[in-house]
């Protein structure tokens, strides 16, 4: 069964508009409002995020000099040196959907956990290959590891949905399993790079569910974050299990700390132009000293390109949003990637910010770089703050390689 890809891309109908104004629950507006390419209100919701914004190569690096450009919605290659257009950020654990087109004498491909100049298909990356039937590995096969025969006309779009989790990397080709690995030893996480290894090769709706992550709030009570009662914002756990920070400022800290992660998490601010934020590799115990992932949906005039106090996904003081894509009193979703010195951030599955901090190291982010764990906090900002979270969801990123099967 071949999936039709146009349907998963088109805006919602205006019943299902309707259908949200009138019962509010059904389906997020601020998912609605996101306008994220080739995601869902449900999909946004459910964690996906986005990694191509149908109009620039934002979170992506071309490696070598080769014409990648976006073109009608697409990001294409026909010429060039080979190599890989790789994103920006790395990940380990992942469901990734991505839709290509291919010519008929097209040599392309797709390479997960991989470096930016990967040395072999069989050592350092995963070489998802598309190619001819002719090819000694045709699409939908795993270049030097495992050959797959699939039925992929060229000259039509296609979808590979691909669930990389542990050692084990399943892809499926038009809704159909064609391919599967199953390693002992495995890449722990690595960039996702589209290649151009000769002709024309087109990719659009490019999309990622980061999988492996754990609860870090029970949705019932504080247990396992630390409560600073000397503070003027008052924390509480609501009857739907949302944390309620309220007044300020103040501060709610995790017991734990995290270096390298995935965060995702809902937001919802109470009122209009509210100020919060997340903190992260925070000094622990120390107030609110770490890098902030700003909650601020306010703009200037009517365009969101122009955020006010650097907007939420920004990295305050840092990398302002580069667009806000989120409402007050409406709930967002916000993931966030610490890996190494970069950081990136997503709203509503719409990725704001892409970050290195270039900065020396320094024990605390506020002077310096700082890679080493530190503790996640809620930011109660001032007297007004009045600001729900819910759905703390975290992977601890593991490292490069090689990693063993623990079960």
């Amino acid at each position: 069964m071949r999936i039709n890809n146009r349907e998963r891309s088109q805006p919602p109908t205006i019943s299902v508009l309707l259908l949200t104004l009138v019962v509010g629950w059904a389906i997020p507006v601020a998912s609605l409002c996101a306008q994220t390419p080739g995601l869902t209100p449900e999909e946004i919701e459910d964690g996906w995020i986005s990694l191509f914004d149908g109009e620039t190569l934002f979170g992506w690096n071309p490696i070598t000099k080769t014409d990648w450009k976006v073109v009608d919605g697409t990001i294409q290659a026909t010429n060039g040196e080979i190599g890989l257009l790789c994103t920006t950020t790395q990940f380990a654990d992942y469901i990734l959907r991505v839709d290509f087109l291919a010519e008929e004498n097209t040599n392309s491909g797709i390479f997960l956990r991989t470096p930016p100049k990967p040395k072999s298909a069989t050592y350092d990356c995963y070489e998802l290959n598309i190619a001819p039937p002719t090819n000694s590995f045709p699409t939908g096969s795993f270049v030097g590891r495992e050959k797959a025969t699939p039925d992929c006309p060229p000259g039509e779009w296609h979808t590979f949905e691909v669930r990389v989790q542990g050692p084990v990397l399943e892809v499926k080709l038009d809704g159909e399993v064609v391919s599967t690995l199953n390693e002992d030893a495995y890449l722990g996480k690595g960039f996702i790079g589209l290649q151009q290894n000769g002709g024309k090769i087109q990719f659009r709706n490019i999309s990622l569910k980061p999988l492996g992550l754990k609860s870090i709030f029970n949705g019932k009570d504080l247990t396992g974050w630390k409560q600073y009662p000397a503070m003027t914002t008052k924390f509480s756990v609501t009857e739907e299990g949302a944390i309620r920070a309220q007044d300020g400022p103040g501060q709610l800290e995790t017991e734990g700390v995290y270096a390298n992660f995935v965060l995702q998490l809902d937001a919802k601010t109470n009122a209009e132009n509210l100020n919060s934020g997340i903190f992260f590799r925070s000094i622990p115990g120390d107030k609110m000293m770490g890098y902030e992932s700003q909650i601020h949906n306010g703009i200037e005039g009517d365009d969101p390109t122009k955020p006010l106090d650097s907007g939420t996904g920004a990295i305050f003081r840092r990398s302002v949003a580069r667009k806000v894509v989120s409402k007050d009193n409406q709930w967002l979703t916000k993931t966030l990637i610490a890996e190494g010195a970069h950081i990136s951030v997503w709203v509503n599955g719409y990725q704001v910010t892409d970050w290195t901090d270039q900065r020396k190291p320094d024990e605390n982010p506020r002077r310096g770089q700082r890679l080493t764990a530190g503790s996640i906090i809620l930011q109660g900002h001032d007297p007004t703050t009045d600001v729900l979270f819910r759905n703390f969801q975290i992977q601890e990123l593991p490292e490069r390689w090689p990693v063993k099967r623990t079960e």
